[in-house]
């Protein structure tokens, strides 16, 4: 009853703290074939005064789901470093997530235990002007997913690979970090990163320098553990350490072939005489099925034969182990077999008493002996002493 009394309160209060919590609610367009980074930052949840800046040692984490789902859209990501740095969502939303999404986002203060619920609304819409068919990917070795997400270090990787592209606006398409693509995690060592995947879109041409560093020759070199062909200076550098050997083009300024639709046929082959089936010969299969048959038999039968031979007439016999003694050892066994059966008889026909010692019911101290007419069989070997 007591530990009642105490639970009470607690699950009021706790009940009382969920009620409290506000919902906040924010707009965002995504478009498609672009990508989408949001930050969560600790003071956009944290109740706080606004002349109050948020302490940098408030621990908070965060739960990102779509509405009515326990997990984000395939698209959208999540993904924090430690609870004391922000969280991110981003992804390349596709045609098919083309429409409204709402994700709902629960902030968790690990020092107050205080919940904060938010509500993203993405209404996800094509993008304006005209397509990027240009489109190239880098492994950028030297960060990690969390280090490209802001906008700063977006904004520096498209100003200097601007410098390997032809003359053209470049748009980031997507950011993917290198576990998702199958990349280990590194050792726990200073300047050691997990690496990130960077895609970037123009509608201008590739440059020559980009066609060289893609081509099946600095692909060959790459095999041997040589660097790849590089015509240009890397602007990259030293900012970003880009792996050449991983660069991908995608080129979509060429239509691709539309998949020819078979047509449904009636279902019955045309004739064509080249493709008439051969004649099979006649075979006879009695020689393989004799062969299969008797040799086995034939076989079991040697080994039965043997097997008689050898329990059947090699067998010694007594006369042949009578022969193979010698007589004084004959004589001394036949008379070691005389005398025990002749003592045998004897102690079978003498009339002497049986001693008292080996009667059934026979007492020490008393020398008492049953009558004849009791069943010795009903009563026990040991008397009770008293």
């Amino acid at each position: 009853m007591a530990a009642a009394v105490i639970w009470i309160p607690l699950l009021v209060g706790l009940l009382a703290g969920l009620g409290d919590t506000e919902t906040q609610q924010t707009t965002l367009h995504p478009l498609v074939g672009r990508v989408f980074v949001h930050t969560l930052d600790h003071e956009t949840f944290l109740h706080l005064p606004e002349h109050v800046a948020v302490p940098p040692t408030v621990p908070v984490t965060y739960h990102a789901h779509l509405q009515g789902h326990p997990d984000l859209p395939r698209w959208l990501r999540y993904t924090q470093r430690s609870p004391h740095h922000p969280g991110f969502l981003y992804g390349t939303p596709t045609p098919e997530d083309r429409g409204q999404q709402v994700i709902e986002v629960i902030a968790y203060n690990r020092d107050s235990f205080d919940t904060t619920r938010q509500k993203l609304l993405l209404l996800i819409e094509d993008p304006e002007g005209p397509p990027l068919p240009y489109q190239a990917e880098f492994l950028v070795r030297s960060h990690d997913v969390e280090e490209v997400l802001p906008s700063s270090p977006a904004s520096r990787f498209l100003t200097a690979s601007a410098g390997l592209w032809e003359p053209g606006e470049l748009q980031l398409l997507n950011i993917t970090s290198a576990l998702d693509r199958g990349g280990r995690v590194p050792l726990p060592i200073e300047g050691r990163k997990e690496g990130v995947y960077i895609k970037v879109g123009s509608a201008s041409p590739f440059s020559s320098c980009l066609k060289m560093v893609a081509s099946p020759d600095s692909h060959a070199r790459c095999a041997q553990g040589q660097p790849p062909l590089l015509s240009c200076y890397d602007t990259l550098a030293p900012h970003f350490r880009v792996d050449w050997c991983n660069v991908s083009l995608v080129d979509k300024s060429v239509p691709e072939p539309a998949d020819q639709v078979p047509t449904p046929g009636d279902g019955i082959l045309e004739h064509d005489p080249s493709c008439s089936p051969t004649k099979a010969t006649a075979r006879d299969f009695l020689t393989d099925a004799l062969v299969t048959l008797l040799v086995p038999l034939l076989v079991a039968l040697l080994l039965t034969l043997l097997l008689a031979y050898v329990m059947c007439c090699r067998r010694e016999g007594r006369l042949k182990r009578d022969l193979a003694t010698s007589d004084i050892q004959m004589v001394h066994h036949c008379t070691i077999r005389g005398n025990t059966e002749e003592l045998r008889q004897m102690a079978a026909s003498r009339e002497v008493p049986r001693p008292l010692s080996t009667l059934p019911m026979f007492n020490v101290r008393t020398g008492e002996r049953l009558p004849p007419q009791v069943d010795s069989a009903q009563v026990p070997l040991i008397l009770d002493q008293h």
